[in-house]
């Protein structure tokens, strides 16, 4: 299972992203084309108090080609691949977030909507017909855009321990635990206070770089033909965090939760044999 944004990508991303792999090939479509439903309950933004709940359309487009694929996971380029590891170029992002209706924000402008994306080295730990164990060391560049201008938004690095299981009856478990590092204009994008939009009980704040928190997540998904049925829980820790003093963090912990079923209505005739 690869990883889930920092600020949540949305229903598409978190729930692509709890179809969990297995270590062992099989023969598999080509592509695929199908849709579906999710329910998700997420913060504003790490660190946030308030919450939003949606009932989300889920679009799935599967491509399982020698070097650009797109899975339920991610978008992905594969640049080298061994035995032992890989090095690809992941895509992720960020939702925009309206500052109306979350009261440490109100009044500053709302947070833009970002696109991630740089290399990832994956190294298998350990590989098993029902299990294998990767530390994974994605870093990215992130843009921000309003649709009318884009800037940039900083660096980040998520280093991780990523557990897949094929479990009994065909369930697949994920688990991720792993640690956030972003410089200072990633968090001041998310968690500063320009002095202009400073008030009582909001002081004017400009955030450091350096150690995000941590993140754990745990998913569980299964195939019924032709439908999958997934979920995910995820656990956000920002003790000691770069940022952590900002006016505008208001927990130190966060969870998110999610459940999604979706349905393939078209694949290629074609079989490829790839680990998933």
């Amino acid at each position: 299972m690869k990883h889930i944004g920092r600020c949540q990508l949305g229903g598409v991303a978190v729930f692509v992203a709890t179809c969990a792999s297995s270590a062992l090939a099989e023969m598999l479509p080509l592509w695929e084309v199908g849709g579906g439903v999710a329910a998700i309950s997420f913060p504003d933004y790490r660190g946030s108090a308030s919450r939003r709940s949606y009932l989300l359309p889920v679009p799935v487009l599967v491509y399982r080609g020698d070097i650009f694929q797109i899975d339920r996971e991610k978008m992905r380029g594969l640049l080298f691949k061994s035995d032992r590891a890989e090095l690809d170029i992941s895509i992720s992002g960020s939702v925009p977030v309206r500052s109306d209706g979350n009261r440490v924000r109100e009044g500053m402008p709302d947070l833009d909507p970002s696109l991630e994306i740089g290399p990832s080295l994956n190294i298998w730990l350990a590989k098993t017909e029902s299990a294998k164990l990767a530390l994974r060391l994605p870093l990215r560049a992130v843009i921000a855009s309003d649709f009318r201008s884009v800037h940039s938004a900083g660096v980040l690095a998520n280093p991780n321990l990523n557990l897949d299981l094929r479990a009994g009856q065909g369930w697949r478990v994920g688990l991720v635990a792993g640690a956030l590092f972003a410089d200072r204009k990633y968090h001041d994008h998310f968690y500063g206070v320009a002095p202009a939009y400073a008030r009582p009980g909001r002081s004017a704040y400009r955030a450091a770089g350096g150690y995000s928190g941590a993140q754990f997540i745990a998913a569980l998904s299964r195939r019924f033909e032709p439908a999958w049925v997934a979920g995910f829980v995820k656990a956000d820790v920002l003790n000691g965090a770069a940022f952590a003093s900002s006016p505008l963090v208001e927990r130190r912990n966060n969870v998110s939760v999610g459940i999604a079923v979706t349905w393939v209505f078209a694949q290629s005739g074609t079989r490829v044999e790839r680990n998933e």
